[in-house]
């Protein structure tokens, strides 16, 4: 049978859940010290989390060892880790000071009011279209809540860079996260401005567009964005000449305004010049259909209550 160190004497594996307390008071906060030693890795950084200095959790923990009659932490001056009866304790004593952590939060639940900083990153289609409305809306009837939108169009790791949430396409979400349906599916246009065209051939067919000035973009890493399309269950996916390439999909729309060629843009951008004539839509039958963005955000079980708040209020401006 396995035997443990005890302070005065050897005792039993099986005898340690036995152990008696009436030689000296057990805290009840003591035992949450020493999880957060064992889960920081040390006391230094579970005194700078907690915001007290290591020598108090230090006394904290030898309290403890003196109250239990058993050595739970071994300390080098390099390392700190459990001992097997502190392994022991901690396997039995985890579950149970969740417990205590998630009840006294679900208290602080019933008193929160939304406030603080919520930061967001998103591509810049759907800050402009989709997200800055909901955002805006939001703010005003939550007056003590800041919101910081961060327009980034390459894939980052939303928990590593300190964002609550992200937006994105459905296919490129992480499996840990849970995602909210942020507005209508999309879809892309080919645009150009009527003078454009008075004195060209209207191209019928993706391949035509090697005969044009096609207004191309690049995202801030260098790469040039292809053009999506889509007709009877037939995709293509090209990268078309470009005599002017630009940096947005505001810029490409302000291109095609001007009539230096065809923009290929989500068309919520084209779509109040093509509604007052400014624009016209080219191979419309051609135009690819994407999902709709989703709102993204880590499985957490108790997100702030701004955080709360806000996505109560995606879910209520989704369209049903």
């Amino acid at each position: 049978m396995t035997t443990r160190w005890r302070a005065d004497k050897i005792c039993k594996s099986d005898q340690l859940d036995n152990v008696s307390f009436a030689m000296s008071p057990l805290r009840l906060d003591s035992l949450d010290v020493f999880a957060a030693i064992v889960r920081c890795g040390g006391f230094r950084a579970a005194a700078k989390e907690r915001r007290v200095s290591s020598s108090a959790l230090s006394q904290t923990v030898g309290g403890l060892e003196e109250a239990l009659g058993l050595r739970l932490l071994n300390r080098t001056t390099r390392s700190v880790a459990p001992t097997e009866a502190g392994a022991h304790l901690l396997a039995r004593l985890g579950p149970a000071l969740q417990d205590i952590h998630d009840a006294l939060r679900d208290l602080d639940r019933l008193r929160e009011t939304p406030s603080g900083l919520i930061r967001i990153n998103a591509p810049a289609p759907a800050v402009d279209h989709v997200l800055a409305p909901i955002v805006f809306d939001f703010m005003g009837r939550y007056p003590d809540v800041k919101v910081e939108l961060v327009s980034d169009g390459a894939l980052v790791d939303i928990v590593a860079q300190g964002y609550d949430a992200g937006v994105r396409f459905g296919r490129q979400l992480a499996q840990d996260m849970i995602a909210t349906p942020l507005g209508p599916p999309l879809r892309y246009a080919i645009v150009c401005a009527p003078a454009y065209l008075a004195a060209r051939t209207l191209p019928l067919s993706p391949q035509d567009l090697i005969d044009h000035a096609c207004i191309g973009r690049r995202f801030p890493g260098g790469t040039l964005v292809s053009w999506e399309f889509e007709k009877a269950g037939e995709t293509l996916e090209i990268v078309p000449p470009a005599r002017l390439t630009l940096g947005s999909a505001h810029q490409e729309v302000q291109a095609a305004l001007a009539g230096q060629g065809i923009a290929h843009v989500f068309d919520t951008y084209a779509q109040p010049y093509l509604a007052d004539g400014r624009l016209v839509e080219l191979m419309p039958d051609w135009s690819r259909k994407l999902p709709s963005w989703y709102l993204y955000y880590p499985h957490r079980r108790h997100p702030s209550a701004a955080m709360r708040a806000f996505l109560d209020h995606v879910r209520a401006s989704a369209p049903a």
